[in-house]
């Protein structure tokens, strides 16, 4: 088990998954990896468990939120510790998942959660976290929420948009607002 917890300013590991990206018969899974997001801004949000309550609220408002990352140029990607046929059973049984637009990504080994540090102790699942990672693959931002408690979606696009901005964001800054100057003397 890891140790450390990947926070702000490092690496985001290497990683290589079988994910389920569409629901069409033959087309449902795909190798996700870096080289799918390299160069490009990266949001990866970790759900604990398929086939539970509070999980598909999170993925159905990141979903209508997709075209909010893309217009940042940003790859959406999610993630949990089922295999890749039980996303694929869980998109085709609920309504609220079976049109995603970004590939759910199965760790079934665990190893990526537990290189991230985000395993529950007692159930090795992944906690709620969130990374947001530059273009040159370093995270920028990395928010991890207790198993019971949903994410808000609109926060993660605020932070992803002051991270662009690569400006001084004050205190509950929003798009289109001022940035900070920094004060010459």
């Amino acid at each position: 088990m890891a140790n450390n917890f990947v926070t702000v300013g490092m690496k985001f590991p290497e990683f290589e998954k079988r994910s389920v990206v569409s629901i069409e018969k033959g087309n449902e899974f795909k190798e996700i990896s870096n080289k799918d997001i390299d160069g490009r801004w990266a949001v990866m949000f970790w759900w604990p468990k398929d086939f539970t309550f509070v999980c598909p609220t999170e993925i159905a408002e990141f979903n209508k939120n997709y075209t909010n990352f893309t217009d940042r140029d940003t790859i959406l990607l999610g993630a949990s510790t089922d295999s890749e046929y039980v996303h694929h059973a869980w998109r085709m049984s609920h309504n609220d998942l079976r049109d995603l637009r970004f590939p759910m990504i199965a760790d079934t080994s665990k190893s990526l959660a537990d290189e991230l540090g985000i395993l529950s102790a007692d159930e090795r699942v992944a906690y709620r976290a969130t990374y947001i990672i530059d273009p040159d693959g370093i995270v920028r931002w990395v928010c991890v929420n207790d198993l019971s408690v949903g994410r808000n979606v609109a926060e993660v696009l605020r932070v992803l948009d002051a991270l662009q901005t690569d400006e001084l964001c004050p205190c509950n800054w929003s798009k289109g607002e001022a940035t900070l100057e920094p004060a010459v003397g």
